[in-house]
């Protein structure tokens, strides 16, 4: 059983979240402690509301009185109604907010039935209760109602979720859920540096991201909108705003977990395992076909994206082994699309410095509507290119032809 915590200010939306659940009839309230209940048994959100308010000093000084938690048992576990409550019931209690006021929601809108506790972080008097090492608590809780509950480990869980994990399938239904689960999964699991690596990953599971911005009342707004694709990368159905999918998935936790990987990248030093498999295969290489079949036998995906001439212009690879993705320039200069270019075509597509060879010779940034080569499963590049991809981080190709230097003119001498 896995335990996530997360804390903030807006008691509304934490309720409100839930209750959403409960009116699409995609959950229920399991339990609630130090609750008033209607005479009916339902719950609203402003009753909640005035009860947790009862217990919030006047003078509040903590910034963010609000703990939300969820906990995800695994897939393969199977509990009651009356197990989920107990459960919840214990790890409170454990953790120190047994005497809190709380709502116990069960979520049931994936098949992983799971729960979320809503409380508040202070007590009575307005005393923060004490939030020492309670990521660290709350794992040893969990491991301890497994245990009792002969439930399966959350080390288990996490390597069945990797095991798991699969292409979103539009003719299956479901796209919303589907899309959640797969991307929550994927921001989860691995590290990238832009988000041009971001929608590389996301691409070989059918999932397209697109940046949204705009100005909403006067201030800038950035968003990303998710959209199912099939396997030639051609978008399916409608897209889905990232809030309805999850704050973990939005913009801004999306900037949060580039700037986590790229010193989780640096400090571990991830890029070396990659770059020793993807320069030993290219030494033996004789195509582009088998590069990617034998990257993909190591674990690794790699993805070409070309302009409308074939000119490779940017390379993604997708470590499986370690999690991480790369754009080749950061492996180095030997990895560059350029040199993938050079290695396919036996010489340079475009050569001289004229202004349309810069423009052609330009980074992502300059190819806004430029296709990716999608990888399949069988590790041979599908015919034709697809999928919006822009903002990668690639090196520009040098030009090859560099003109001489222009000779300088000899000063005449003024004759007498």
């Amino acid at each position: 059983m896995v335990a996530k915590i997360s804390v903030g200010s807006s008691l509304f939306g934490a309720l409100s979240y839930n209750q959403n659940k409960v009116d699409e009839q995609q959950g229920k309230v399991l339990l609630s402690n130090r609750m008033f209940e209607s005479e009916d048994g339902n719950f609203s959100i402003r009753r909640c509301m005035e009860c947790f308010d009862m217990h919030l000093p006047a003078d509040l000084k903590t910034e963010k009185p609000i703990i939300h938690i969820s906990l995800n048992p695994h897939p393969d576990d199977v509990l009651s109604d009356s197990q989920f409550a107990d459960i919840a019931k214990e790890y409170m209690d454990k953790l120190g907010y047994g005497n809190q006021p709380y709502m116990v929601y069960k979520h049931e809108d994936i098949a992983r039935h799971h729960i979320h506790i809503v409380s508040i972080r202070v007590d009575d008097t307005g005393k923060k209760i004490n939030d020492k090492f309670e990521h660290v608590r709350s794992k040893q809780i969990t491991r301890e109602l497994e245990q009792k509950y002969g439930l399966h480990p959350a080390e288990k869980k996490q390597a069945a979720e990797r095991l798991e994990l699969k292409k979103v399938d539009y003719r299956a239904g479901d796209v919303k859920h589907q899309l959640s689960n797969t991307v929550k999964a994927l921001v989860g699991s691995y590290r990238f540096q832009s988000f041009t690596e971001y929608k590389a990953l996301l691409s070989i599971y059918n999932v397209q991201a697109e940046e949204v911005k705009g100005e909403v009342n006067g201030k800038p707004y950035n968003g990303i909108v998710y959209s199912a694709t099939n396997d030639k990368g051609e978008k399916q159905g409608n897209p889905f705003k990232s809030s309805s999918l999850g704050k973990s998935v939005g913009y801004e936790a999306i900037q949060r977990h580039i700037k986590k990987s790229t010193k989780d990248i640096q400090d571990k030093n991830l890029k070396e395992r990659t770059r020793r498999t993807v320069g030993a295969v290219m030494q033996s290489a004789r195509s582009r076909e088998q590069l990617i079949t034998e990257l993909k036998a190591k674990g690794i995906d790699v993805l070409f994206r070309q302009n409308d001439t074939g000119r490779i212009y940017g390379v993604t690879f997708i470590d499986h082994e370690n999690r991480t993705v790369l754009n080749g320039s950061r492996l180095g200069k030997d990895f560059s699309a350029n040199v993938f270019n050079d290695l396919f075509s036996g010489s340079r597509t475009l050569s001289g410095n004229s202004k349309q060879d810069v423009r052609e010779y330009s980074p992502e940034e300059s190819h806004p509507h430029q296709q990716v080569g999608h990888i399949s499963n069988t590790g041979n590049a599908i015919a034709g290119m697809f999928s919006l991809l822009s903002g990668g981080n690639d090196t520009p190709p040098d030009n090859s032809q560099v003109p001489p230097p222009k000779k300088k003119k000899k000063k005449k001498q003024r004759r007498i």
